[in-house]
């Protein structure tokens, strides 16, 4: 069997991920389209601390791209399109044809689920939202339920007509035509997505079959729920099946890979990897700030498994219990995540202001890292918009080599 250490299985690994290289390239056009088509997807958030989530996930790997180069790509050539993985995503048109499981399934789903706490009433605006679209233009959910009442906010407290919105986006009849400030325009999928995409109909056999492959490619290794986490379409049973009918075909083979604690974990691969992994590009040693979201990151407990690094975002833990910063940045130093930052773009003043770093067990913090760092903060601030660093007081914690 296969076998990579965690020195191979982590280059491997970031590899796929475009952080081995050093970031590079003009962030933007056919260069920022195959990126995304790299990675599969990438996660879309509001949280702009520094910059918002999707932002940074792309800045980590291409340093001259600015928030502005996405636009064109979904809102002009249509090569992206917005909607659901895990969570809300910039995904690559090319692959609409394997979401319609996806609106399906969420159309199923959340019908029931929604109608618990909505009673019915958000499913008796389909009409109405549907042909106030098509009558008038794109809208978003304050141009519609003009007459019905509004809460102080809070997902649980959608109006009917906004709900009915996010509805019919989920399951297919919608598609995000724009973002006006972070607020989504919706209007017919019919006007968004290019009928060369939406014509295709792929089986949910092709589906599943194209779903496993892809998140197989993108990972580089996986265990069966792993290829199911990634898309987050597909059930675990179905990515289970998958993966015994490819290993009975001779498509892919098992893997064992190492762990940071040094135990081994049994996994599948396509053939060729420990080749793959032995010419992969040695990770860069630059520096470089990644987003909470980044999705070499978003299974936590892999993160934790490969990097040894535990990481969570601690919103909902109370300021004095917090270890951390409630939204803090991992720092990824060639294939090791050497510690988190917390900062904050203060437009006001014009500083990248750091509140606190902490540098992971075993890190020593000596000139050449900060240096590195240092740099890596003013190329963060030039990509904000702000002038400066700012190292607040007290801003290096617990430095201690543990």
């Amino acid at each position: 069997m296969t076998r990579l250490d965690n020195t191979l299985a982590r280059r491997v690994f970031l590899h796929r991920h475009a952080l081995a290289e050093t970031p590079s390239g003009p962030g933007k056009g056919e260069d920022l389209q195959a990126l995304v088509e790299r990675l599969g997807f990438v996660q879309v958030d509001s949280v702009r601390t520094v910059e918002r989530a999707h932002d940074m996930i792309l800045f980590a790997r291409r340093p001259a791209y600015r928030p502005g180069h996405l636009t064109p790509l979904l809102e002009k050539r249509r090569g992206l399109f917005e909607h659901w993985t895990h969570d809300a995503s910039v995904i690559p048109t090319a692959f609409y044809p394997h979401w319609k499981l996806r609106f399906d399934r969420d159309r199923a789903r959340l019908h029931s689920r929604w109608e618990e706490w909505q009673r019915h009433e958000f499913s008796h605006k389909f009409k109405e939202v549907i042909e106030r679209i098509r009558a008038s233009g794109p809208c978003g959910s304050s141009d519609v339920g003009e007459d019905e009442a509004r809460s102080k906010g809070g997902w649980w407290e959608w109006h009917p007509s906004k709900t009915a919105l996010e509805f019919l986006w989920r399951s297919g009849v919608l598609s995000v035509t724009r973002r006006e400030g972070f607020r989504k325009i919706y209007d017919l999928t019919e006007r968004v997505i290019p009928e060369e995409h939406r014509a295709q109909a792929p089986s949910e056999a092709e589906t599943v079959d194209w779903l496993c492959r892809n998140a197989l490619e993108r990972l580089g290794f996986a265990t069966h729920g792993e290829l199911s986490a990634f898309w987050a379409t597909i059930r675990p049973e179905e990515a289970k099946t998958w993966v015994s009918a490819a290993l009975a075909r001779g498509e892919i083979e098992p893997v064992e890979i190492q762990g940071a604690d040094g135990s081994w974990r049994k996994s599948v691969a396509f053939p060729g990897l420990l080749d793959e992994a032995l010419a992969a590009p040695e990770p860069t040693a630059r520096l470089r700030v990644l987003s909470p979201f980044d999705p070499a990151l978003r299974d936590r407990k892999r993160a934790e498994r490969l990097f040894g690094f535990f990481y969570r975002i601690e919103i909902f833990v109370p300021a004095p219990k917090r270890t951390y910063g409630y939204y803090v940045f991992p720092l990824l130093e060639g294939d090791r995540l050497v510690g988190r930052i917390d900062m904050a773009a203060n437009r006001a003043e014009g500083t990248l202001d750091v509140t606190a770093l902490w540098p992971e067990a075993g890190v020593r913090w000596g000139q050449g890292r900060q240096a590195r760092l240092e740099a890596e903060l003013s190329r963060v601030a030039r990509f904000t918009g702000v002038e400066t660093v700012r190292f607040l007081d007290g801003w290096l914690r617990d430095c201690r080599v543990r």
